[in-house]
């Protein structure tokens, strides 16, 4: 029989690389523009001044790192059983790579759609600013770091628990950065 409570907790808490990521390009960003400045064929920008290289990698980086601390945190606190549920400390970093770039390039790929249906830098994009990142991540793990996608986002409970919980998350972590004066909107 399934733990759903443990389930739904191992989901949100193993995706905080993710979660963190995104954020974390505002903090980094601001450097040397993903699209170089450059037009999309329709006329408008590839991706806008918004997305630069330095926040890309940054924040990758910083999720990758907030997801080694985790880990060091579980397992000093014997949380889950080193390595985590048979994966070797390999596999853990290439899924904390996977998801972390997956975030930012969802995050990107999320721009680019936004700029052909013409919707602005700082426009809102409803489901487009909250999905991208995490159905990108699953994604990448998918590919780079099977076992541990399979171990706790091949379930249809995992991957729920994260699409239901980032709309708010992503909505409160933004209000936070606009009164902070690091994003131009709340959204």
């Amino acid at each position: 029989m399934l733990d759903y409570p443990l389930l739904i907790v191992s989901a949100f808490i193993l995706f905080i690389p993710a979660f963190i990521a995104n954020p974390s390009a505002v903090i980094t960003g601001g450097h040397y523009p993903m699209d170089f400045g450059k037009n999309f064929p329709d006329g408008r920008r590839i991706l806008g001044d918004g997305k630069t290289w330095s926040g890309y990698f940054g924040g990758s980086l910083i999720g990758v790192g907030s997801g080694l601390i985790l880990l060091a945190i579980f397992h000093f606190a014997h949380v889950l059983p080193y390595p985590v549920y048979g994966l070797n400390l390999e596999q853990v970093a290439v899924a904390l790579f996977a998801m972390s770039f997956g975030s930012l390039t969802g995050d990107v790929l999320g721009s680019f759609i936004k700029r052909r249906i013409n919707i602005p830098r700082g426009g809102k994009g409803s489901l487009l600013d909250m999905w991208p990142f995490a159905l990108v991540s699953f994604l990448f793990l998918y590919i780079f770091a099977r076992g541990f996608f399979m171990n706790y986002y091949g379930n249809v409970i995992g991957i729920l628990t994260i699409l239901i919980i980032t709309p708010p998350l992503h909505r409160a972590v933004n209000i936070i950065g606009y009164r902070m004066k690091r994003k131009d909107v709340p959204w």
